[in-house]
């Protein structure tokens, strides 16, 4: 039981002017002064004592019931459950700071049950920690470590004492302006997966846009939960604005960014992509190592990191040439485990290219050779395509470590294991492929989506793309080009074609390789040096 108790006091003031409090003379008359009761409550959040008192009732016994009040709302938490005692000691301490009426016994008991604030406006640290919870069972496991994370490390420290009631746009404005000032984000560190080398320990990176968004979008989930609840009425984090995230667009490794990377060491943009040429480079100089079917299977079909590393043969059928993408193997910080896709759009069946096929027949050969030679020590893992020796789950994180250091080891720009997904999305592209299927190659939700990330495309398409619309316009003289001799020429004429330009007669089907267009066959760019004969401006 809480210690507490009742006194009487007055606004009597003695010869000093000093108040005479419960030494007035004048207490002994039955009508003099008020009544009102103190009370030890449990301490705060941080260990503080928290002694209060209330005056002003008319009567012993109405200050009597009212402690009395107290005290009972004060037993309802368990013996030992610190947590709850200190909720409703700050339920006390809020109401006496705000002058108003204890809650009802029932109303407290009933919502403690409920596992629901116990306050009607209770801080935003108190209705993140208890709606956080509620998210577990509905989330993916890195979905909810996300929720978690960023309830931790940011929403709680920074608004975490405002009361959810006066939460206004100010608040989470100054929260964000807060974050990017600090402009730092603890990560865990990846250590290695032998337990004797793993290490806690953790490193700082810039919090981007992207992060930001994530960051409004948790708190604007957790107080639309709280809207139905009576215990906001606008959700602050909605109306919060925030920097733009810009989806980077990928490029390609041209030989002016190569050189210019190497003089600056700055990669021309997050997402790189290799040639068609640099691609077959790096699956030449793989094409003995144990990973290379993986690559390959990434670099021809566009599947993820974690889709690859799960992919498994009750899921493939190499007869009918399809891979049906049911299974990934995602990373919890360093641990990992079987999922499902990351969304019901990623599941679909990806066909298989006949170069593809023949290599993966030839690696269930050798894995089936190693699983002989292990024997007993053979792993079970449920029919896993790519597996270590030892049958065992690839780590996606070092399958990763791998493919940079053999590209690096090849010679080759920079590019992340993802990029070699970008890297067939765009070489599906300029083989003509369909943008449509494309998207169910990816698994995309969207054709927007792919639309807007690969507008991108390679350099030789590109060029080629621009002498087909040069072809299809029809010409019967051009402006006269100005040579080194000063004699200016028409470079299209009659000798040259130019009958059929006017006629409309170009074939603009002509299969152009990446290339170009063949000699003789393109509207020449005045601006640049022509390969039509007798106007290559030099010698004939």
């Amino acid at each position: 039981m809480a210690v507490g108790s009742t006194y009487r006091r007055c606004s009597c003031r003695g010869a000093n002017g000093k108040p005479l409090g419960s030494a007035c003379p004048k207490l002994k008359q039955s009508k003099h002064g008020q009544w009102g009761w103190r009370l030890e409550l449990p301490p705060d959040a941080e260990g503080n004592r928290r002694p209060r008192r209330r005056g002003g009732f008319e009567s012993e016994t109405t200050a009597q019931a009212e402690l009395d009040h107290a005290r009972a709302l004060l037993a309802l938490a368990e013996d030992g459950d610190t947590s709850t005692v200190a909720k409703i000691g700050d339920l006390i301490a809020a109401a006496i700071s705000e002058k108003v009426s204890l809650p009802p016994v029932a109303e407290v008991q009933r919502k403690l049950r409920a596992n629901v604030c116990v306050t009607d406006n209770p801080t935003v640290a108190e209705w993140l920690t208890q709606w956080l919870p509620t998210k577990k069972r509905k989330l993916s496991r890195n979905g909810y470590r996300s929720y978690e994370s960023h309830v931790r490390l940011y929403l709680i420290p920074y608004i975490g004492s405002v009361r959810l009631g006066k939460l206004r746009v100010a608040h989470v404005a100054d929260m964000f302006d807060a974050i990017v000032e600090h402009n730092t984000e603890i990560v865990a560190s990846r250590a290695s997966k032998d337990p004797a080398r793993r290490e806690t320990v953790k490193w700082q990176r810039p919090v981007g846009p992207t992060s930001l968004q994530r960051i409004r979008e948790t708190l604007r989930t957790a107080l639309n939960a709280a809207i139905p609840e009576g215990l906001v009425v606008v959700n602050a984090a909605k109306w919060v604005e925030l920097p733009p995230v810009v989806r980077p667009k990928p490029l390609v490794w041209t030989q002016a960014r190569i050189g210019e990377w190497q003089r600056t060491g700055t990669l021309p943009s997050p997402v790189m992509i290799w040639t068609p040429a640099q691609t077959g480079h790096f699956l030449d100089h793989v094409v003995d190592h144990r990973l290379y079917p993986l690559f390959l299977l990434i670099a021809h079909r566009g599947l993820r990191r974690g889709e690859a590393c799960g992919a498994r043969w009750p899921d493939t059928d190499l007869d009918a040439g399809t891979l049906d993408v049911t299974n990934q193997i995602v990373q919890y910080g360093w641990e990992t485990g079987m999922s499902r896709p990351k969304t019901t759009s990623s599941e679909g069946v990806v066909a298989l290219d006949l170069d593809l096929i023949t290599v993966l027949r030839a690696h269930r050969i050798r894995q089936l050779r190693e699983r002989e030679a292990a024997g007993a020590a053979w792993v079970e893992t449920g029919g896993l395509m790519f597996t270590e020796p030892d049958g065992s789950a690839l780590h996606p994180a070092d399958v990763t470590d791998v493919f940079q250091f053999l590209a690096a080891q090849a010679g080759l720009p920079p590019i992340r294991l993802h990029d070699l997904r970008h890297g067939a999305a765009t070489l599906a592209l300029a083989a003509g492929v369909d943008m449509k299927v494309v998207q169910e190659m990816l698994r995309h939700s969207s054709i927007t989506v792919t639309s807007d990330t690969y507008t991108t495309v390679l350099p030789e398409v590109a060029r080629a793309a621009a002498e087909k619309t040069a072809l299809i316009i029809p010409r019967s003289r051009s402006k006269p080009l100005g040579h080194a001799s000063g004699t200016p020429e028409s470079i299209v004429d009659g000798e040259h074609g130019g009958d059929e330009y006017q006629k409309g007669q170009v074939n603009v089907d002509v299969d152009l390789p990446f290339g170009g267009a063949p000699p003789g066959t393109r509207t020449p760019n005045p601006l640049v040096k022509s390969q039509l004969p007798g106007l290559s401006g030099g010698d004939e």
